[in-house]
């Protein structure tokens, strides 16, 4: 990729009101990061999606993108990190399914983003011994079976820099995700393990440098770590966190996403059986389960994600026979056709979904399962 459109294109992720869903459009549209910035308003505003006011914007934003961009580029080249862009060859191709892939990510390391098996492997901040004991022996056991096998995380407390360090301690490529740019580590404790990655795997971003470890940076850089994957593996998770977030986008994608179960009463395998209970991950208790239901050995017999959830046979209901009729409905019109108010239809939706005969899409959408 020549020097000047590597300019352009990292300019393009800093013009206001342009996503990297838009920015897409824009190079398809116009055919370069260059031309984007030299076309006039008129043009922008015939880009689907784009309008007057963000055509405004982007005319307005360009010139500091651009001064930006050219401070980046020195930073990059003086400190060899790898610029991948979403028009190149060598992006990584698992990522580049995803709809909503980085235009531009940045990365230094050794090791191919294209591996022939690749695992993301999440989980709380706060992990249990369970969880560590369930880490060291998933890792090591794939090792074994995969010494080539990539393990991606997060370099976060916890499961991720776990997961970071057993794939390091067996000899594993690992790369770490992450929420902030490249000219630092956070947190600053696990400044060694990042270091001993880029000799063996190595740190990847789509932040550019400057940029702080702010809140919000962590629930968009999971969708690399789900995306960059064949599969995401949910170690440990209360109710809520961001291992949950990166394994819906995961499922979002169409990827496999699994975890491990735990007791009913541990506050960290809460999420964990929330997503198996749901439907969401397949449960997993070792890497023999999850090398058989990836179908990654050759002599074991494949057993697709779906099946692992036994979805039991369909009941004869009056929701399961509108939708069987139809295809899928919103809530509203599931309420009127049923003649039903919403208050007494919504937990009734809700069993449905948890027996695993119904599923709930965006917008209030409902369809079979």
């Amino acid at each position: 990729m020549a020097s000047g459109e590597r300019l352009y294109l990292i300019g393009l992720t800093l013009l206001k009101g342009v996503g990297d869903i838009l920015s897409r459009h824009l190079l398809q549209y116009f055919g370069s990061a260059e031309e984007v910035f030299k076309v006039n308003r008129s043009l922008l505003e015939k880009v689907p999606g784009i309008g007057t006011y963000t055509a405004e914007q982007i005319e307005k934003a360009r010139t500091k993108a651009l001064k930006r961009a050219e401070k980046e580029l020195l930073f990059v080249d003086k400190n060899k990190i790898d610029l991948y862009a979403f028009t190149d060859d060598n992006y990584p191709g698992r990522l580049k399914e995803c709809q909503d892939a980085p235009v531009v990510f940045y990365y230094k390391g050794a090791v191919d983003l294209d591996a022939a098996r690749i695992i993301s492997i999440v989980g709380t901040r706060r992990m249990t011994d369970y969880g560590r004991k369930q880490t060291e022996i998933l890792i090591r056991d794939m090792a074994e079976m995969f010494p080539e096998l990539l393990v991606i995380s997060g370099l976060a407390y916890g499961v991720d820099v776990h997961a970071h360090r057993s794939a390091l301690k067996n000899n594993l490529p690992t790369v770490g995700v992450l929420a902030h740019g490249l000219d630092r580590i956070y947190p600053a404790v696990h400044r060694n393990t990042a270091a001993e990655m880029l000799a063996k795997g190595g740190l990847l971003t789509d932040f550019m440098s400057e940029t702080n470890p702010d809140r919000e940076n962590f629930l968009r850089r999971n969708r690399l770590i789900a995306g960059l994957a064949d599969t995401t593996i949910v170690i440990e998770s209360a109710e809520k966190g961001g291992s949950l977030v990166t394994a819906d986008i995961a499922f979002s994608y169409g990827r496999d996403v699994y975890a491990f179960p735990g007791r009913v009463t541990d506050e960290y395998s809460s999420g964990c059986n929330r997503l198996i209970q749901m439907n969401k991950a397949g449960l997993i208790s070792s890497a023999k389960d999850l090398v058989m239901s990836l179908c990654w050995d050759s002599e074991a017999k494949c057993i697709p994600q779906q099946t692992l959830f036994s979805f039991p046979e369909k009941p004869d209901h009056p929701v399961i026979r509108l939708l069987r009729e139809k295809g899928e409905f919103h809530v509203n019109q599931l309420a009127a056709e049923m003649d039903m108010p919403i208050h007494k239809l919504t937990p009734m939706l809700f069993e449905l979904e948890l027996a695993g005969h119904i599923k709930a899409l965006p917008g209030g959408i409902y369809k079979l399962t």
